[in-house]
């Protein structure tokens, strides 16, 4: 999603597709690192084969993490991330995986004078289009007449 403009010019319906980004063994390893999740279907290749996937699978938040660093986000106009809800993973994403992030704006809500949050329905994909993980997120946005004015 592009998160690069006032939220008066949001837009109900509006859809965009991220580009697109391969997961790797860094990537689940520095998770794992940073977050102590060292679950053994991440991070454990004999483990990981007995399982009902047959190999070692991204964690859940690390994918959700990667498609956050696929949003556009613009200092100008995000003051912050809002929220997350209704996440589903409905499938595994595997290491050497291509994931993108398809979003269409489900909402505006009117917060206070200076800011609106933008309510996004996303779905990360993989290459062939199968969806991955599902969820809408909420971002509180600078609304334009107040652009002028003091940072949060």
């Amino acid at each position: 999603m592009r998160f690069d403009r006032p939220f008066e010019r949001y837009v109900v319906g509006e859809r965009h597709r991220s580009r697109g980004r391969t997961v790797t063994e860094a990537d689940i390893v520095a998770f794992a690192g940073v977050s102590g999740d060292f679950f053994p279907l991440h991070v454990d290749e004999t483990y990981a084969r007995r399982t009902r996937f047959g190999r070692r699978i991204a964690h859940g938040m690390l994918t959700l993490s990667l498609a956050t660093g696929l949003y556009t986000l613009s200092p100008e106009w995000v003051i912050a991330f809002y929220g997350l809800d209704r996440v589903r993973f409905v499938r595994p994403v595997g290491i050497g995986e291509t994931i993108a992030v398809e979003s269409e704006v489900a909402g505006l809500l009117d917060r206070d004078p200076a800011s609106g949050i933008v309510v996004v329905d996303q779905t990360i994909v993989n290459a062939r289009g199968e969806a991955l993980v599902s969820g809408r997120i909420r971002m509180l946005v600078r609304k334009e007449s107040a652009s002028t004015g003091e940072r949060e």
